[in-house]
């Protein structure tokens, strides 16, 4: 019987990418995040995950040696185009750490997903030095944006997905190939939590709503309550009919007029989350860590080709390392 695929996962936030891995397979023997809330939200929802809430500058890897894919959404301010873009001079910018656990933990893959900016010509340099670095330590590395909406997430959301695969591996890696125009509108991926409370309105709604959502912005934990982001972004929900200036706490009433506010619910299920999964009672909180998250739809399809690339070496080679080793 083939041993299940292990994870150690940086970064964790509210568990988008952890979940979305999860799904494709793989075992996460570790977690680690900074912030209490979200540590919060990753017990509640998955209590038997080892979740290690701490900085990752203050994480050891070595007892991890041996697992088969470290992962991790490395915080994205440095390159968002929401911020001042400063880059690797951004006291936020953990790409380092990064590559100090590679070397530690020496995994069979490594997935690190960033926004779109980390593309910019400006972070050339920078990011070059990133790849050249993951190669160094023995690993064949690709980079590719994909679109969220392109793997049924109704939202334009693109991110940069960092693969790489050690090159002692037979398997090879190839990206998942998303579907263009597979997305639900937002009427259609709403309509039923619009409709809870018997909003009369509720169908008219849907029935306008009917393009994908605007990218959903967390903000940070200085910056940002409990909205829909910048003005650029509310005019973009304005024109799906939502109300981007808040998020409500329940769903229109019957007789409700005017435009609605999505709901914490609502916005997870636009990022991609089951319906079951929860965030808290703090809806500020619920919204930064909603807003932030990687889309657990995305992460399952990447996951799911690095799962095949590197099942296909041990199914052609022996592949001798336990999950007992890899869990401390």
């Amino acid at each position: 019987m083939q041993r299940p695929l292990t994870c150690v996962e940086i970064c964790a936030g509210a568990g988008g990418q952890a979940l979305g891995l999860a799904l494709a397979g793989f075992v996460h023997v570790a977690l680690v995040e900074y912030e209490a809330d979200y540590c919060k939200t990753l017990k509640l929802n998955r209590p038997e995950w080892n979740v290690v809430c701490a900085d990752v500058h203050n994480f050891d890897g070595k007892p991890y040696q041996g697992v088969d894919l470290l992962a991790g959404g490395v915080p994205c301010p440095p390159f968002s185009i929401a911020g001042k873009q400063l880059g690797k001079d951004d006291e936020r910018d953990l790409f380092p750490e990064a590559i100090r656990l590679i070397k530690e933990i020496k995994p069979r893959a490594v997935m690190l997903e960033n926004v779109r900016g980390f593309l910019d010509t400006g972070f050339d340099e920078y990011r070059e030095h990133i790849l050249k670095s993951i190669e160094k330590l023995g690993y064949d590395t690709q980079i590719k944006l994909l679109n969220a909406s392109d793997f049924g997430v109704p939202q334009l959301r693109p991110r940069v997905v960092i693969v790489g695969i050690r090159k002692d591996e037979i398997g090879f890696f190839s990206y998942p190939e998303g579907k263009p125009g597979c997305a639900l509108t937002v009427g259609e991926t709403l309509y039923d939590l619009m409709a809870e409370n018997k909003w009369e309105g509720a169908k008219k709604w849907a029935e306008n709503a009917d393009k994908i959502a605007p990218t959903l912005v967390g903000g940070s934990k200085k910056h940002g309550g409990p909205d829909l982001g910048p003005v650029r972004a509310r005019n973009a929900w304005a024109e799906l009919g939502v109300d981007g200036k808040g998020v409500a706490n329940t769903a229109p009433e019957p007789d409700f007029e005017g435009m609605p506010r999505l709901t914490s619910r609502m916005m997870a299920r636009i990022q991609g989350f089951p319906d079951t999964w929860t965030f808290g009672k703090k809806k500020t909180a619920a919204c930064r860590m909603i807003g932030n998250a990687f889309p657990p739809p995305v992460a399952q399809a990447v996951g799911e080709k690095i799962k095949e690339c590197l099942e296909y070496g041990c199914v052609n080679s022996e592949c001798e390392i336990s999950l007992s080793r890899a869990v401390v």
